[in-house]
C-alpha cells in the first residue's frame, strides 16, 4: 500500500514547504508514495476534489495541496499529518502498520484513539 499526495508542482512557498516536508518523511522512513500533481493533470485534480470527504473541505473554495490518500482512502491535509508526526502515529493516520521496534509503532487501540481525536480537530 502507498501514501497518495495531491501536490501542486507550481504551488507557493509555503505549500511547496508543506509537500518537501511529507515527501521528506515518507522518503526517510521507506514508505512508498506516488505524487499526483493536479496543476498539469485535470484529471488528479477533479479526482482530489471529489475524494476529500465534505466534512474536511472548506467553506469556501476547493481543498488546497498538500491532500494525503491511502489508495483511496482520504487521509487528512498537511495539519492533520504534522499532528500525527508529532504524536508519532503518521503510520495510523496513513492506515499502515508501523514496523515493529520503531518509535512509530503504536497498539491498534491507541491508533484508532488517534486517528478519531484527529479527525474530531479537523
Amino acid at each position: 500500500r502507498e501514501a497518495l499526495l495531491g501536490l501542486s508542482q507550481s504551488s507557493g512557498s509555503y505549500i511547496k514547504k508543506q509537500q518537501q516536508d511529507i515527501m521528506g518523511f515518507l522518503t526517510v522512513n521507506k514508505i512508498d508514495f506516488e505524487e499526483c500533481d493536479i496543476v498539469t493533470s485535470e484529471d488528479n485534480r477533479k479526482w482530489m476534489r471529489e475524494n476529500v470527504p465534505e466534512d474536511f473541505r472548506p467553506t469556501t473554495g476547493v481543498p488546497l495541496p498538500p491532500q494525503i490518500f491511502n489508495e483511496e482512502q482520504y487521509c487528512g491535509n498537511y495539519e492533520a499529518f504534522f499532528d500525527a508526526r508529532e504524536e508519532h502515529a503518521v503510520y495510523a493516520f496513513l492506515g499502515l502498520t508501523a514496523p515493529l521496534g520503531s518509535k512509530f509503532h503504536l497498539s491498534q487501540k491507541e491508533a484508532q484513539k488517534h486517528l478519531t481525536n484527529t479527525h474530531d480537530r479537523l
